[in-house]
């Protein structure tokens, strides 16, 4: 039986701290453990209390957790690419990588790339911003998307508008889950079945501020609300 996770005190205080004045709230984590999966779900355990929308815990939760595995993912395909000495920029060195990184990579050896991505510099930062009608959930990289995995996230936000439900993904799918966009199709379906529109999920790229970030905006005036836009994918 694993044992519950014990959050200090003062974390606890300065989250409480926090929601009582609605501040927005971020953490960063290389790769994320028990630890700060235990810190992410009080996060947002006390923010939804605070909007009386506990029932969205579940949306929320396992949206953040998908988003914050692709970023991981992207992070450590960087480090990858480095030991390799291949140049990510270029199309046969990327697409040799690639097939490493997809044949050698599952979340189980995510661990062993913590100490490499605090010394590499690359992070995930995961904020909530939030207010009496809305919910900003944003997870965000210090590196911008490369030309070709703009290209594939395309793909994906495509490709998820074929799937009502979960089941039907996993049906198709199975458990060769890895690289088939999982994340991005996840949170889409995890949203319609909450009522809300499947493109209150983007993905913003900007080369000049150096940052990717999924960001999920759920308006909680109006279940049925559309997105602003049809685009989910901003390059800047």
């Amino acid at each position: 039986m694993s044992q519950e996770i014990q959050l200090t005190p003062q974390f606890c205080a300065s989250v409480d701290h926090a929601v009582e004045f609605g501040k927005k709230i971020s953490m960063i984590t290389y790769v994320m453990g028990d630890i700060g999966e235990a810190k992410l779900k009080y996060i947002l355990t006390r923010i939804l209390g605070s909007l009386g929308c506990e029932d969205l815990m579940e949306l929320f939760y396992t949206a953040a957790k998908e988003l914050i595995v692709n970023s991981t993912k992207a992070a450590i395909k960087r480090i990858i690419f480095e030991e390799l000495k291949l140049n990510i920029q270029n199309l046969k060195d990327y697409e040799e990588g690639m097939k490493f990184f997809k044949s050698s990579l599952n979340e189980r050896k995510f661990p062993s790339y913590k100490k490499k991505m605090k010394e590499s510099g690359l992070f995930v930062k995961i904020t909530c911003i939030y207010k009496k009608d809305k919910i900003d959930l944003e997870v965000r990289n210090n590196f911008p998307l490369l030309p070709v995995e703009a290209e594939r996230v395309k793909e994906k936000f495509i490709n998820a508008k074929k799937y009502d439900n979960l089941f039907e993904f996993f049906m198709e799918h199975g458990d060769s889950t890895e690289g088939a966009g999982m994340g991005i199709t996840m949170v889409e379906i995890l949203l319609s079945q909450s009522g809300f529109d499947r493109r209150l999920l983007s993905i913003y790229s900007s080369e000049r501020k150096k940052e990717t970030v999924a960001r999920v905006e759920v308006n909680l005036s109006g279940l049925s609300k559309s997105a602003e836009t049809h685009e989910q994918l901003f390059i800047e």
